[in-house]
């Protein structure tokens, strides 16, 4: 009899995730399951209206209310010196000015600027007789005239939303060279321009947000716990920005949170407020978002209005692309918002394609709407949307295949340095794209096509082959474009006497699986099973400074930081393991969990050596200091480049306008897997956020009142499981160059390849009716009408 194959659980294996099991078994900890001793209720009174000046708050029936603790407003901030909430990243206009940087004050003073807007905050015992006492205030407003669209805000009279700012324009930034963009347009057999709008997204992780914060007079200190991505930045820009404090004062807990999708990364009102108010109260103050606030309050994401153009020679080369972009960044300055629309969106404007020249503007422009920032992809997603959307055009327009157009203007030569800053390291777009063709019969479209009109149904394909940029990095370089932070990571390897193994890490995990990957990868350095090792993280208060999880960073950058703490300590356990063998250091080599004399049998077990690390009675401590615990920081060279191709089949009922996707491919690049099982969970994930973006989801104001029409899930509309296919998924390897493990990142790349590839399609379907346009998302209502609008169109044509 056999004995059983061994279960392999290092780099590579497919793992199952360990902390899936407290998830559902109803185990986990989120921020709504902590319960503090004496804890109080916060409710928000928000602005009904999108744009008005505050003439009074009279609290006083909201005071008398039962249970009702405090009522804090604008005025109570002010009055404590208490910061507006910052912006972390400083955008630099066309003309070397900085751009317009307006205060953004936890509770409104003196104004509100859009639905939803924070004007109070009433505590109470509980959060009924919170809810209760806010209609209790009275607020009375002098209502002004709103503005939702970019695009009027910077029509001349229009509604100003902050004095700072008169044209509403935030900034007017360019990346690329104009003069020779424009030389090679006038030099141009063909030029293919399009006006694509990317939909306003609302996030809409499972979990909404929520924060607890905690004032001890003990020892005059905060701890706020946050349903939050990056917990050490949450932090810092409390402490040095917004309340003044010692960063040693302030504890800020992130623990199990459900989703993020960027949503979670920022440093919000709310969170600033309870904090504040748990001193005013002495006692602990607990908001936690009901769905209709996720809509209101939540940093949206997208909204892009743009002008694309690619010049193209006769034989479909493309010599330049010239982009015009109007951003809408919303009231106020989310945290990362400035740098989604520029530094993470025209950088990617190159896409897999070796344009010679491409020069971008962009308008980043307030409103009076919910601030906007980075959500799944953040600029990558509107970026390749553009780009892959433009190509298909430019395909048609030419009458070359999209395959053809494609193949003919990949990089083939790496490393490639882009018209736009970028430097890919390494890549090879034609084997993904070959994959994606097999993957997904692409030979036997025609004949499905046939099959389908014999239905009455109109079947079509999209292309997309998109790349994006994960990791982003380097600390100076970013800092010199902006950033006000560093984006380096850190990762602690605490060896316990008895072998097993702790790990301390700054990225944070809401979905992605790093308490298995990163375990994975330190077992498979160390010989030690996964079981072994724990990973903690979310926690000030235990885990080293680090930038947290944003821009699938964590295993290009978290991860290899943590291997970098793993090769010290295998460094030091050389030396201990010398001695026990009484041997040279330089002749100790480390394989297969043990540390061996080379070239002979003698060897002892790391946990052997772990033990005597803490037990130091085999090696002098004038050498050796005891223990085996190693940090390591690191700062990546260069973005990791995650790319690939993905192919979407749909069926288009015209009399509904009814769009049904029928295939999904996605065919990607990640650089090496750790856990391939873990990838294909997040690369499905992001398909289907694509997929609802491009024909389900949309965030839409009205012009008239800036009342968010689509605030709940009756005017939402988000992609259920019927709404998707079977998907098929595969993956090509070039592993990334400048980091040990190769890895590149993937939790972003579902929803950044699949909108251009659906919208694609469902054009590819309805090309036969003269349908060559539609912006997402593709909804029955907008595939009818463009149905109908084109039939009109053609029968002006031959009436004509």
């Amino acid at each position: 009899m056999n004995a059983p194959a061994e279960i392999q659980t290092g780099i590579g294996a497919s793992v199952r995730r360990k902390e899936d099991y407290r998830f559902v078994t109803g185990a986990g900890r989120y921020t709504d399951d902590v319960q503090l001793k004496a804890q109080t209720y916060a409710y928000f009174l928000r602005s009904p209206h999108a744009h008005a000046n505050i003439v009074s708050i009279d609290k006083t029936a909201a005071l008398a209310a039962p249970g009702v603790i405090a009522v804090l407003t604008g005025e109570d901030l002010a009055a404590d010196k208490i910061g507006g909430v910052p912006c972390g990243w400083l955008i630099t206009d066309m003309a070397g000015q900085p751009m317009k940087e307006p205060p953004h004050p936890a509770l409104a003073q003196g104004k509100v600027r859009h639905v939803g807007d924070q004007v109070a905050v009433i505590i109470a015992s509980t959060y009924l007789q919170a809810k209760e006492a806010a209609e209790l205030v009275d607020v009375q407003y002098d209502v002004l005239a709103p503005v939702v669209d970019a695009r009027d805000a910077l029509k001349p009279g229009a509604p100003v939303v902050h004095d700072i700012a008169p044209d509403n324009r935030c900034y007017k930034w360019s990346l690329g060279d104009k003069a020779a963009v424009d030389a090679a347009f006038a030099n141009a057999k063909h030029v293919t321009r399009l006006e694509i709008t990317n939909n306003r997204l609302v996030p809409n992780a499972m979990e909404p947000r929520g924060a607890i914060g905690h004032y001890s007079r003990a020892d005059d200190s905060y701890t706020l716990y946050v349903s939050n991505q990056n917990p050490h930045v949450e932090r810092l820009l409390l402490t040095a920005f917004v309340l003044g404090l010692p960063e040693h004062k302030m504890r800020v807990v992130a623990p199990d949170v459900g989703g993020g999708f960027g949503s979670k990364i920022f440093l919000y009102a709310e969170d600033v407020v309870v904090t504040w108010a748990s001193k005013k109260v002495n006692r602990p103050v607990k908001w936690i978002s009901d769905r209709s606030e996720a809509f209101l309050s939540d940093a949206h994401g997208r909204d892009h209005a743009s002008v694309a153009e690619m010049a193209v020679d006769e034989n479909g080369k493309f010599l330049a692309m010239r982009v015009n972009t109007v951003a809408n960044l919303g009231a106020y300055l989310s945290t990362f918002a400035t740098s989604v629309p520029t530094i993470l969106y025209a950088t990617l404007l190159a896409g897999q394609y070796a344009t010679p020249h491409i020069y971008c503007e962009v308008d980043g422009v307030f409103t009076t709407t919910t601030p906007v920032d980075a959500y799944r992809g953040a600029g990558r997603p509107e970026a390749a949307y553009l780009v892959e959307r433009l190509v298909s055009a430019v395909a048609r327009e030419m009458k070359i295949s999209d395959i053809e157009l494609r193949r003919r203007n990949f990089i083939t030569q790496f490393p490639y340095q882009t018209p736009v800053a970028l430097t890919y390291d390494t890549g090879d777009f034609n084997a993904c794209l070959d994959g994606a063709l097999e993957l997904a019969d692409v030979a036997g479209f025609p004949a499905r096509r046939e099959e389908a009109k014999t239905r009455g149904k109109l079947r079509g394909i999209g292309y997309s082959t998109y790349i994006e940029a994960c990791g982003l990095a380097p600390s100076n370089i970013a800092g010199a474009l902006g950033a006000r932070a560093g984006l380096y990571e850190v990762g602690e390897v605490r060896v316990n006497p008895t072998g097993s193994i702790t790990v301390f890490t700054g990225s944070h995990s809401h979905g992605q699986g790093h308490e298995t990957t990163f375990a994975q990868i330190v077992g498979d350095r160390l010989g030690v099973p996964i079981d072994q090792i724990d990973i903690v993280h979310g926690d000030t208060g235990r885990v080293p400074f680090g930038m947290g999880t944003y821009g699938s960073r964590s295993l290009a950058v978290g991860g290899t930081a943590i291997m970098k703490a793993v090769d010290k300590i295998v460094a030091k356990g050389k030396k201990i393991a010398a001695h026990l063998l009484e041997a040279s250091a330089g002749d100790i080599e480390f394989k297969e969990g043990k540390f061996v004399i080379e070239g002979t049998d003698r060897s002892v077990p790391f946990s052997q050596v772990a033990f005597a690390a803490y037990v130091p009675h085999n090696y002098p401590l004038t050498e050796l200091e005891p223990g085996l615990n190693e940090t390591a920081f690191y700062d990546p060279t260069n973005f990791t480049y995650p790319a690939g191709a993905h192919i979407c089949e749909v069926e288009v009922d015209a009399d509904t306008g009814v769009v049904e996707i029928i295939a999904m491919t996605a065919v990607d690049d990640f650089g090496n897997l750790v856990n391939p099982m873990v990838v294909e969970g997040q690369v499905h994930g992001g398909l289907a956020q694509g997929i609802g973006q491009a024909l389900m989801e949309n965030c839409v104001y009205d012009k008239e009142s800036g009342q968010l029409v689509t605030g709940s899930y009756l005017d939402y509309s988000m992609p259920r499981a019927e709404d998707l296919p079977n998907f098929r998924v595969g993956n090509r390897v070039t592993p990334c160059t400048h980091n040990p493990l190769g890895v590149k990142g993937c939790g972003e790349a579902g929803a950044i390849g699949s909108p251009p590839a659906v919208i694609n399609a469902v054009i590819d379907a309805l090309a036969p009716l003269g349908v060559t346009h539609i912006d997402m998302p593709a909804s029955p209502e907008r595939v009818w009408n463009a149905i109908q609008s084109a039939s009109k169109n053609s029968n002006a044509t031959r009436a004509a």
